[in-house]
């Protein structure tokens, strides 16, 4: 049985570790820290008089979801059993300052016209925002399309998505509440930062393909339920090796020859990396990687336990605020909010995020402005996701390197996707699909998108 070391517990580790175990490969699996799931975990927090794991109740670091157009994150869920616990909404809700609320969702009409009855009747967005937005769609999916054939375009990698924005003519208003909000939460970056590519990306898989592609996956579990080690473990073939971190990768005659963890050496035919960019230089400096303006982009989770009910509403995005989106964990009264790219949160102070959140709240929420808070919590994922900025795509690493036996997986590398959940399990299939090509026993482990 051929056997592989995969370094690292996130996503990407996992569904490269999930793919070779049950397809005959013995893996070993190192995550430094004692829990799975990397950048998508949950964590006890303690109430007011409890101490942490004792009555203290489990959190998300933040809300994480996923459109039913993730076909391999879906997969990967499915080869861990845990697929029926995500529940998918059909619905998406806008809320303007003053509370008035839009819904967008799929009609009679089929792709890519799903969405014309209840699209055209948005009131947060203008008739000349409307005929903008519609004939920015039309564009993509022409673009889309062209964009690898000969005399087609070619430049999405490599001007950002605000730049395509103002050249297909977008009001102001089209932008902040329609694009900016459906984009920078599902890439987690800027509009002037992301490459068009990504953005291309979102909305044709996700919005024009199928109609019910754009449907919104919300664990109906924290996190951590899914990616349990008991989980994994009744996979198969799958060590872990949880608190090992791994402190070296030995490279010696141009091959991998193990790794070091606790000062003991471990060894493989096949080793793969999912750590993040910043860490590959110091664990196998000979790899040689140009990271030249790769960075992170943070994302902030607020978690609020009120004293009453704001809303029935299971989500909805918040225009024209900082706050993003709002998700109703528990009758209206443990609401999570998300700000995505939120750079203008990192060095402000705890408190003041706080204060911050509880005053846009009230814009859309009326009973929030006499709301008393009974804990609070707040979270800075500071490296939250690579950063898709443009100008990237291209120095972003293949699964394969110079050393026929060590390969590279996480949301840095080159996935087709953004660097997103879907992205960042697609990239530990193809580095599983690497290894088995390595091994001489090709197997193929990626879907295809859905269009």
């Amino acid at each position: 049985m051929p056997s592989a070391i995969v370094i690292g517990g996130g996503l990407a580790g996992l569904a490269s570790a999930s793919a070779l175990g049950q397809s005959g490969f013995q893996v070993d699996l190192f995550e430094a820290r004692g829990f799975l799931g990397g950048r998508a975990t949950s964590y006890p927090v303690p109430g007011d008089n409890s101490e942490v794991g004792v009555n203290s109740e489990v959190i998300d670091n933040c809300q994480h979801v996923l459109l039913r157009c993730c076909v391999n994150l879906m997969n990967f869920y499915g080869r861990l059993g845990v697929a029926d616990r995500i529940q998918f909404h059909k619905r998406f809700y806008f809320i303007e300052p003053g509370g008035r609320t839009s819904i967008l969702e799929a009609g009679a009409l089929p792709a890519p016209l799903h969405f014309t009855g209840s699209f055209w009747k948005l009131p947060f967005l203008g008739l000349s925002d409307k005929i903008g937005i519609a004939r920015a769609l039309g564009a993509i999916r022409r673009e889309h399309g062209r964009v690898h054939l000969s005399g087609g375009r070619r430049d999405l990698d490599r001007i950002s998505m605000l730049d395509w924005l103002r050249e297909k003519r977008q009001t102001e208003r089209a932008i902040a509440r329609f694009w900016n909000q459906v984009l920078v939460s599902a890439i987690n970056e800027d509009l002037d930062r992301m490459a068009a590519s990504h953005g291309f990306q979102v909305f044709w898989l996700g919005f024009l393909a199928r109609a019910n592609a754009y449907e919104m996956g919300i664990p109906a579990v924290p996190l951590g339920d899914l990616y349990n080690p008991e989980v994994l473990r009744r996979i198969g073939n799958v060590r872990l090796r949880l608190r090992a971190a791994v402190d070296q990768v030995i490279a010696e005659d141009g091959a991998i020859r193990g790794v070091l963890a606790g000062g003991e050496r471990h060894t493989a035919d096949y080793y793969i990396s999912t750590v993040p960019f910043e860490r590959v230089p110091a664990l196998l400096p000979q790899l040689e990687l140009n990271l030249d303006g790769f960075e992170h982009s943070p994302i902030t989770g607020i978690h609020l336990w009120l004293d009453r009910s704001l809303t029935q509403l299971p989500h909805a995005t918040l225009l024209d605020r900082t706050i993003q989106w709002m998700f109703n964990k528990s009758g209206g009264r443990y609401l999570q909010l998300v700000v995505s790219a939120s750079r203008s949160l990192v060095e402000m102070p705890r408190a003041e995020v706080i204060a911050l959140a509880m005053r846009e709240l009230a814009e859309f929420f009326p009973r929030a402005k006499d709301a008393k808070i009974e804990k609070a919590h707040v979270v800075k994922e500071i490296r939250a996701t690579f950063s898709a900025r443009a100008g990237l795509e291209q120095s972003r690493p293949v699964s394969a390197t110079k050393f026929p036996n060590f390969f590279l997986a996480g949301d840095w590398t080159r996935s087709g996707w953004p660097p997103i959940m879907e992205g960042a399990v697609r990239s530990g299939y193809l580095a599983a699909e690497a290894v088995s090509r390595a091994a001489g026993q090709e197997q193929k482990f990626l879907l295809p998108d859905i269009a």
